[in-house]
């Protein structure tokens, strides 16, 4: 069955008009104090509606119409008008908080909420949908609000460690061709720390990864000298680096062929120029950009929510500035596995649960040791392999 039969009480009818309530003002602004829309409530009375009459729905080919009675709206309409309710599928364009916008292969959006609770890849997370997913759901004809009631399994996804929640982890994105990890030489400086937790969590979850490095157009000699120390380690190593500005253009011709026909991801820490290479990329995105905190000089969040923008045969999905990168569901002895010129190696070391920090004829230490593997990835493996969201050595 699709939907399983549910039960619903008066408190929880109560629950969910009050659910469309908030998803009316949160998308009409202007109405807030106000009594909302008549249309808000075909999307609390489509929840109903589902919940109640779901015996009658079945699995059936995309968008075939369904007729069912809405007996619980007696007392608000005739009991003898019909309700044809949709069947659907797309793929979640953005997320803002509990509200979703879906859009199909047509090009039709709805603005959807999620149906009962979803629980991801065996993980406990702050946000059941993310930017990238593929779903079913279902809607009123002729309405543009719908239920998510199924999401397809995820080839990929990016994860991280929510902030302030320690055992709660959020899902970035999924179902990425391509991430792209945005980084800055000066105003702020990226270190490799950050950068080296991004790729050892995108090579966990099997999303494959490019680095950039903006806004060259500011760098002096000494951020020049800082830009090439990324690429000597990041390029050795199998990624792809481009140097780019959005001032200046460098580097952008070469960044969009390598971009073109993928679903790409943006992500980075704040002030590095997510926004404006995105701007450029797809003007229609109007992302807000902000100047970098003269105290401080880092960046400041100009993106609240993750989103995908669209320009012919370019897509990005944009994700909110990360200050810190938390590691989701990391196991200490596997750690290594992740980092590419280490597991290529690990068959070399004399013990099959070697952690490659003190024991002997380890060929980790030993490649570190000789340059083989650079000493910055080598010291950052210590680093992580020691840090607080790492499980315990079993």
């Amino acid at each position: 069955m699709l939907c399983q039969k549910v039960g619903v009480s008066l408190q929880t009818e109560n629950r969910m008009r009050g659910r469309a309530v908030v998803a009316h003002r949160a998308h009409n602004p202007e109405v807030v104090g106000s009594n909302p829309a008549p249309a808000t409530f075909f999307l609390y009375r489509l929840i109903v509606i589902l919940q109640t009459k779901s015996s009658a729905l079945r699995p059936m080919d995309n968008q075939k119409n369904i007729s069912i009675n809405d007996n619980s709206a007696a007392k608000h309409a005739d009991s003898s008008v019909k309700v044809s309710v949709i069947e659907n599928t797309g793929r979640v364009i953005s997320s803002t908080g509990s509200f979703y916008t879906v859009k199909c292969e047509d090009g039709q959006t709805f603005n959807c909420v999620v149906k009962g609770k979803f629980r991801t890849m065996g993980i406990k997370t702050t946000n059941p949908v993310a930017v990238g997913d593929m779903v079913h759901f279902v809607c009123m004809k002729g309405n543009q609000y719908g239920q998510i009631d199924r999401i397809d399994d995820r080839k990929n996804c990016i994860i991280r460690k929510s902030v302030n929640l320690s055992k709660q982890y959020s899902v970035i994105a999924s179902n990425i061709d391509m991430a792209y990890l945005i980084v800055s030489c000066k105003n702020p400086q990226t270190d490799t720390m950050f950068i080296d937790r991004f790729l050892v969590t995108a090579n966990a979850y099997n999303v494959p990864c490019s680095i950039i490095i903006n806004k060259t157009d500011i760098y002096d000699s000494q951020a020049q000298q800082y830009a090439g120390f990324l690429i000597d380690i990041y390029e050795n190593i199998g990624y792809n680096v481009f140097l780019t500005s959005a001032v200046t253009g460098t580097g952008l011709e070469k960044l969009r062929k390598d971009m073109s026909g993928k679903i790409c991801l943006f992500s980075g820490n704040s002030g590095v120029g997510k926004s404006s290479l995105i701007n450029l990329f797809c003007p229609d995105a109007k992302q807000k950009t902000a100047d970098i905190s003269a105290t401080y000089l880092k960046g400041k969040h100009t993106t609240t929510f993750a989103a995908m923008f669209t320009n012919g045969d370019i897509n990005i999905i944009d994700t909110p500035g990360i200050k810190s990168f938390g590691m989701a569901d990391f196991k200490r002895e596997e750690l290594a596995l992740y980092f590419p010129e280490m597991k290529e190696r690990l068959q070399d070391c004399k013990y099959y649960n070697c952690t490659h920090t003190h024991e002997p004829h380890c060929a980790i230490k030993k490649a570190a040791k000789t340059g083989e593997i650079h000493y910055q990835r080598y010291n950052n493996y210590i680093k992580l392999l020691n840090a607080e969201d790492m499980s315990p050595l079993e």
